[in-house]
């Protein structure tokens, strides 16, 4: 049973790290629904709200994560976001919202890298949801 009433959303397309990831979440007492692409997290954002949702960048499209992501904030604009990305390991690449200009049009709350420490994910989807 888990520890928190909380229910995050996990969407990638690589089954591997999604089972990982689900693993995990579900490790640090947390609930999980997970989507393999953008258009099965869209059926289930469609119907369900979720808590807070890890998000690929690179699924069908290279930019599937931002689109899955604009659509979640505007149905539930009070639902944190992660982009997990490994966008900057595969290309050089690097993506942040640091700046007020990204914020704008990336409609995520934090980005992390995959490949990240489990505590620090943990850490991370804790200050989210506020459990700190």
């Amino acid at each position: 049973m888990a520890k928190y009433d909380e229910t995050i959303l996990i969407v990638d397309d690589d089954s591997d790290y999604l089972f990982q990831t689900k693993m995990l979440v579900e490790g640090f007492g947390y609930n999980t629904i997970t989507a393999e692409s953008q258009k099965e997290a869209e059926k289930i954002i469609a119907t369900t709200k979720p808590d807070l949702a890890i998000i690929d960048l690179m699924m069908e499209n290279e930019d599937s994560g931002f689109i899955l992501s604009y659509k979640m904030k505007k149905n539930y604009p009070d639902v944190p976001i992660i982009i997990a990305t490994a966008v900057t390991a595969e290309t050089g690449m690097s993506f942040d919202i640091n700046s007020e200009e990204d914020r704008k049009w990336i409609k995520a709350d934090q980005f992390i890298d995959k490949g990240i420490r489990n505590d620090q994910l943990e850490r991370e989807i804790k200050r989210l949801l506020n459990h700190e």
